[in-house]
């Protein structure tokens, strides 16, 4: 529609109601918008779908008079009216886009907002509307969009806004944010260096500038950052946490590990010596700097981490017990109440659709409920069906989105037996929630299979197929290998095929190697074994679904093998979830990666019958894969070797029969996988021992 302008608003009136409180109403609209004195940037279209074109016009043009001969408003020169009428599904798709909001009116035509998927859009009352300037307007439909992720069109509306008046600095940070979603990093660090330029005092767009570097694989300009913004607020915690602390989420050669490993731990050491905790303001500020950083990254250099997260996991504790001294002593061991049931709370900020978290659906849907009492504490605020899950499977729910204080005052309320952290070291409020003594057993699990380092946290939940004998080495909690894999599992709903490998660019000859790990997951020694395989299955194409921070390396991997990697790797951005298991489906192996195995990206291939090649680790974390398939009783394609992973990868490329013997296996056997009950016994009682233990000890103290 060529008389669009910058801001466009519809309205939906109800045209069967009588014409005189219609033209009353429409009246009250017209004269709002054509006094705005942002009027020449404004055009109102007017949905006449369920009235004929020159009934509307007539009416329409009543009201335009009457405005004239009583208020001297002209319409035609200060307002852009349209009238559009019936429109197709495919005509509102392309018109939606483009319009920022609906004015409410008292009559609407309901039908016509649902035909046009019109009933979620930012609304405004029309006397809501009349005192705002033409930024301000802007600038509260482009939040609107994008608290409702619809990214691509808030960045729309903010670029507008920036047209008309410069922003503030809350609005850069969510332009860049807009760009962040949308993968488009260039964009995102553009906008953050224009808002520094005119905000240089706000600390949020130096913080955000230097976390997507780090995110990009620019970790030295990240350094660079943290160091400029560090002398720009000396006092500042989270800057100096992120000048000592950084490491990059991908390497490039195997001893840029050793190296920033080196700088981790001499940072560490530093934090720890100049940290001061004296005045309410040190402390204040150390609070904020431990409520924006995790060590998440670290754990991804392969190595046993437990002296450093110990290292980390007493500074936080030092931090938090500075803050809230109440809330860090032991505490007593609770009798149990007349029901005589153990109340077991699990909090996080992930309780919805979510890799760190989706397994503990298990654990809640078949606990024992003649022996215990969930409680589940949601710090998050994306709710989606899953949320709705947590909710059905527990006696007790509450959604406390970020605040951390009212969270902790319920479950200290709630007066828990045992607390558990489904994950430490993903959420940094979760760890310093974790920092604290907020029930007398508290525990985390492998949502995040690391060791927390945190000395409030005594038990970690893992898995008897995960763990190898020396596993207690690796943790500072005590380990307690639950039956099976630990967790119960539900089996992936998967659909039909209904798209062809075209759909994706995936080659129809091709030996499909699907490679669907973070980035972050493929360490640089380990790049040759894609180019072994390619050099021996010539057919071969690998698929990565967030792998393009990874090109450079396995340029130089395939070249070494005389090999170009742009003629094998296909590289996807991640895609919706029916495209994703579409993407299994047509996919021939899985490779898992070395290291950091897959977890629900492997319960998920598994499910989809794709035959999956691992190499299990040291570390519990680079054994997910290898405990699936021990369950699973498919064990063939398990290596024990980086040339054993070879051999049975370039076999699987080469012999389709074999392959398709192995998914046959799989799918024989997934009830042996999924939901299962014994590890949520095996998980019961170790509940319940603990708690008879505890009692056993408040017994002996009251004696």
């Amino acid at each position: 529609m060529n008389n669009l302008r910058d801001i466009n608003l519809i309205i939906f009136p109800d045209w069967t109601q009588p014409e005189e409180s219609l033209a009353r109403e429409l009246e009250r609209v017209i004269r709002v918008i054509a006094a705005h004195p942002a009027s020449h940037y404004i055009s109102l279209l007017i949905d006449t779908s369920n009235i004929a074109d020159e009934d509307a016009e007539l009416l329409l043009a009543g009201v335009t008079m009457n405005l004239l001969i009583k208020e001297n408003l002209d319409i035609i020169e200060d307002a852009e009216i349209s009238l559009i009428g019936k429109l197709t599904e495919s005509e509102w798709d392309i018109l939606l886009p483009r319009l920022q909001a609906r004015i409410l009116l008292q009559h609407e035509n309901k039908q016509a907002i649902t035909q046009a998927k019109a009933e979620t859009f930012p609304c405004y009352e029309i006397e809501g509307f009349s005192g705002r300037q033409t930024g301000q307007v802007l600038s509260e439909l482009s939040n609107k969009l994008f608290q409702d992720g619809r990214w691509q069109e808030a960045i729309v509306q903010y670029q507008k806004v920036l047209k008309i008046q410069t922003g503030d600095a809350e609005l850069y940070w969510r332009l860049s944010e807009c760009f962040v979603h949308l993968n488009l990093p260039e964009q995102a660090f553009r906008i953050l260096q224009e808002g520094i330029q005119l905000y240089p005092a706000e600390g949020v767009l130096h913080f955000s500038l230097i976390v997507n570097l780090q995110r990009s694989g620019r970790i030295q300009e990240a350094i660079s950052r943290a160091k400029v913004a560090l002398s720009l607020f000396p006092r500042d915690f989270s800057f100096k946490i992120l000048k000592n602390l950084l490491v990059p989420t991908i390497y490039d050669n195997q001893r840029e590990i050793s190296l920033y490993r080196q700088r981790f731990t001499k940072g560490l050491q530093d934090l720890d010596r100049e940290i001061s905790l004296e005045t309410p303001e040190d402390k204040k500020n150390a609070l904020a700097g431990i409520g924006s950083f995790t060590t998440f990254y670290l754990s991804y250099q392969a190595q046993n981490d437990i002296e450093l997260q110990r290292h980390f996991g007493t500074l936080v504790h030092r931090i938090m017990a500075a803050n809230f001294p109440k809330w860090v002593a032991p505490l007593l061991r609770l009798p149990l109440k007349g029901n005589k049931k153990i109340r077991i709370g699990y909090v996080s900020a992930y309780l919805h659709s979510y890799s760190g978290t989706l397994w503990l659906t298990g654990w809640l849907r078949h606990y024992d409920k003649q022996s215990f009492e969930i409680y589940c504490y949601y710090t998050g605020n994306t709710p989606d069906p899953i949320t709705q899950q947590f909710q059905d499977y527990s006696d007790a729910f509450y959604h406390i989105p970020h605040n951390l204080e009212a969270a902790c005052e319920q479950i200290i309320a709630d007066q828990l037996h045992i607390l558990i952290f489904p994950e430490i070291g993903m959420d940094p409020p979760t760890m310093q929630m974790a920092a604290l003594r907020l029930a007398p057993v508290q525990c985390t699990a492998w949502g995040h299979p690391v060791t927390s380092g945190l000395p409030t946290i005594d038990y970690f939940l893992s898995s008897e197929l995960m763990e190898p004998e020396n596993a207690q080495e690796h943790y500072s909690e005590t380990l307690i290998r639950l039956p099976n894999i630990g967790v119960s599992y539900p089996k992936p709903y998967i659909p039909p095929i209904i798209k062809t490998r075209s759909d994706f660019q995936m080659r129809d000859d091709a030996v499909i190697y699907l490679c669907c790990q973070a980035p972050f997951k493929y360490l640089p020694q380990y790049d040759f074994l894609l180019a072994e395989i390619a050099h021996r299955v010539p057919q071969s194409q690998f698929v990565f679904l967030r792998g393009n921070l990874l090109q450079e390396r396995l340029k130089r991997a395939f070249a070494a093998v005389g090999l170009k990697s742009e003629d094998y790797c296909l590289f996807l951005s991640i895609p919706e979830r029916l495209d994703y298991l579409m993407i299994n489906l047509l996919s021939d192996i899985y490779l898992d990666t070395l290291s950091w195995s897959g977890g629900n990206t492997t319960l998920e291939a598994i499910a989809c019958n794709l035959p999956v090649v691992t190499c299990p680790g040291e570390l519990m974390r680079g054994r997910h894969s290898y405990s699936f398939l021990k369950m699973l009783g498919v064990t063939d394609t398990i290596a024990q070797t980086e040339v054993e992973y070879v051999e049975i990868a370039v076999r699987l490329g080469l012999e389709p029969t074999w392959r398709q013997e192995i998914a046959e296996r799989m799918h024989e056997r997934h009830d042996r996988l999924y939901d299962d009950k014994t590890c949520v016994a095996g998980l019961e009682a170790f509940y319940k021992q603990v708690v008879q233990e505890n009692l056993s000890l408040l017994q002996e103290t009251l004696d």
